[in-house]
């Protein structure tokens, strides 16, 4: 593996050999740093069910829910001030002191999560301090993601700069498939009881193996030559933030990056990574070692398709790679799911086709982090947890009446209501033994798939885009709106939606729709950057 030098430091490296042991330790050393934060960021995911009732109000499971969601979104939002306080940084002092300073903010905020005391113990200050860690990771994310990026291409030969870049993408697949495998182990060790209790933090706390082990490796690295050579010569901007923002051009590029390519692999990420694996486990009520094990099967076989993305847009141009991949799920995102339905849960979709479920109230209120408090938010929160969708009419009484096919239910009765629904078919439970899991894993993959062939390329597109004085800043923000705003609080709205139209399906237009916007902005606007150099 050789990566490309600058002349003087050539004639200082003659050998080859040298080039590929110092090409490879900076993109394992960059990967591994990588994973470690995905794995922090994602443990929270494969325990938001946990999370729901251990640091949230007793009472009302669906605000929970909502609630949890909303945290795990959280760290998202925060992104893009991690990059530009981490971009300025960056750009100025270098970008291997910034991403030395990201990895040590994010473990230190995964161990005081591993740490916290719970709702139980200390009340409303529990989801408080979950918050604010969270916060730290994200801000450490944003940080992060560029820094490595910039700081692996600026290594990488012209020539295979997408298939060396997406070696540090697919360490998100990673982070995620071990932050799940950790999480699954520890449940098998212990009684369901132990782990509610204790066994939940042992995850965040193994990830201080992982965090020694990331400061060893970057340890021994240099600075970007791109960069050193930039301060040799003077050329560094005073105020990257200015230097970026204020220049027409640059903002530009910045606001088509970010409503082309960083906005639909935003979408496609929260779709693929973690709305999929939420709907399958929540809402088709497939049991959590079944969801585990598809799920982690997909992202293990999707993995060589970052590569294979890389390459392609070495090959071909990154552009039209990434466009027709967010074209492709503009086009397929809602077939994707109604699939899952139909090969994961077929009695719920017999349900759902044939059964009628109408609630007629006129005092219903929209909440998400509130209690319920009529009978008809009451019945709307059970519907919704059941993953049942239903139509809203006016009633003619104060009282609230449900109609489960012919069947009437007046008023908000959890035994009635279920009783009604089991009787015109619907299951608390997916049953087994009618789970195609070819299929399930089939469609699942095909998801990753689509969000591998925009994560693959973006990195080498993002870093050729914008010059190396700023490209640190002027790149980060950018994908950190698109990827954190629009991607990370996707499971959040989607399943707000779901719950606000009455509709399992409903949110699934949000990310459509996102998807279907990056298509037409980076067909119109996005410029090809594969021959463009970056010293």
């Amino acid at each position: 593996m050789e990566t490309s030098l600058t002349r003087k430091q050539e004639s200082h490296c003659p050998r080859p050999r040298a080039h590929a042991v110092k090409g490879t330790r900076v993109v394992l050393a960059s990967s591994f740093g990588a994973l470690l934060e995905w794995y922090d960021l994602y443990i929270y995911a494969a325990l938001a069910s946990t999370f729901a009732h251990l640091f949230f109000p007793p009472g009302n499971p669906t605000a929970a829910a909502l609630s949890s969601l909303a945290v795990f979104g959280a760290a998202f939002v925060l992104r893009p001030i991690g990059a530009i306080v981490f971009g300025y940084i960056g750009d100025r002092v270098g970008r291997k002191r910034t991403f030395g300073m990201t990895i040590v903010l994010i473990g230190g905020a995964t161990l005081g999560i591993g740490l916290l005391p719970t709702y139980a113990h200390i009340g409303i200050l529990a989801p408080t301090l979950l918050v604010v860690l969270r916060l730290l990771q994200g801000l450490a994310l944003g940080g992060e993601v560029g820094g490595a990026a910039t700081y692996l291409t600026e290594h990488a030969d012209q020539r295979r700069r997408g298939f060396m870049s997406s070696f540090l993408q697919v360490t998100a697949t990673g982070g995620l498939v071990l932050s799940i495998a950790v999480v699954t182990v520890t449940r098998a060790c212990m009684s369901t009881a132990a782990f509610e209790t204790w066994g939940w933090r042992v995850p965040f706390l193994v990830s201080l193996i992982l965090l020694f082990i990331a400061i060893k490796l970057r340890a021994g690295l240099g600075e970007s030559p791109v960069f050193e050579q930039y301060k040799a010569e003077g050329k560094l901007a005073r105020n990257p933030i200015a230097a970026s923002f204020l220049d027409r051009k640059n903002l530009k590029n910045v606001f088509v990056l970010l409503f082309s390519a960083a906005s639909g692999v935003g979408v496609l990420y929260g779709t693929a990574h973690f709305y999929s694996f939420y709907f399958v486990g929540t809402v088709l009520k497939v049991d959590p070692e079944t969801t585990n094990l598809l799920m982690v099967m997909s992202l293990l076989a999707a993995a060589p398709f970052y590569f294979v993305s890389g390459w392609m847009s070495d090959r071909f141009g990154r552009k039209w790679v990434m466009v027709l991949a967010c074209l492709a799920a503009a086009l397929t995102i809602q077939p994707a799911f109604k699939g899952l339905t139909h090969f994961a849960n077929p009695g719920l979709e017999t349900f759902l086709a044939n059964t009628t479920v109408e609630v007629s109230a006129n005092n219903c209120k929209f909440h998400l982090f509130s209690a319920p408090g009529s009978d008809c938010d009451k019945v709307r929160d059970f519907l919704s947890a059941s993953g049942v969708s239903y139509t809203m009419t006016p009633a003619t009484s104060d009282s609230v009446v449900t109609r489960i096919g012919s069947q009437r239910i007046d008023n908000f009765d959890v035994p009635a209501l279920k009783s009604a629904l089991e009787s015109a078919g619907w299951r608390a439970h997916a049953d087994d033994r009618q789970i195609n899991k070819p299929m399930v894993f089939l469609i699942l993959w095909y998801l990753i798939v689509l969000l591998a062939m925009v994560y693959g390329p973006i990195v080498a597109f993002m870093v050729e885009l914008f010059p190396a004085n700023v490209r640190y800043t002027s790149l980060s923000l950018p994908y950190h709106i698109g990827s954190g705003w629009f991607g990370g609080m996707l499971p959040f709205v989607v399943s707000a939606m779901n719950l606000s139209l009455g509709n399992v399906y409903g949110g699934l237009w949000y990310p459509v729709g996102v998807a279907a916007l990056s298509f037409i902005v980076g067909a119109l606007f996005m410029t090809e950057t594969r021959h463009n150099k970056i010293d």
